[in-house]
């Protein structure tokens, strides 16, 4: 975990490196800036990657549920996939039973209906894993299996940070 990469959105928004506050289990909690304003997130990665067809190159997926003060966003779910996303496509996250609409802009994806995310945060620290499924631009399935083995001490951490 201490090696992730910072991803390109933030960078791109101009963020400093994020720094690692602890590891529990499969995430980490980070904090940094982004614009000058205190940005704390969750991350993990996927404990698996598969694509059809097999073996499609993509840049490393993560998943993050961030906070944001200043924005007065708590505990908001997204997906960076490692490709760029079919254009006015879903993806797709199931915990367990339940599954969740995302929608997509370009690699990255975000829960569709903003009412469910407090629901669905609740599920990821219930559940033992949750699985993404997108469709790339170019046609490749992917699904991405993340463990939650940790998050809910991860989520506590950055809320601690992040008041």
């Amino acid at each position: 975990m201490a090696g992730v990469v910072w991803p390109t959105l933030a960078t791109a928004q101009g963020a400093a490196q994020p720094q690692l506050l602890a590891t529990y289990g499969d995430w980490g909690a980070y904090t940094g800036t982004s614009g000058g304003r205190k940005v704390c997130f969750a991350l993990a990665k996927p404990s698996s990657a598969e694509t059809a067809p097999p073996g499609r190159p993509r840049d490393p997926a993560y998943l993050f549920v961030s906070t944001r003060p200043s924005e007065n966003i708590r505990n908001e779910v997204s997906v960076i996939v490692g490709y760029p996303l079919k254009p006015n496509s879903e993806a797709t996250v199931e915990i367990g039973a339940d599954k969740y609409a995302m929608y997509t802009q370009n690699d990255g994806a975000w829960i569709k209906n903003a009412a469910e995310e407090s629901r669905m945060v609740d599920a990821m620290r219930k559940g033992g894993d949750l699985v993404v499924k997108g469709m790339s631009a170019r046609g490749t399935q992917s699904t991405d299996r993340y463990s939650l083995k940790g998050l809910g001490q991860a989520l506590d951490k950055v809320g601690q940070e992040c008041k």
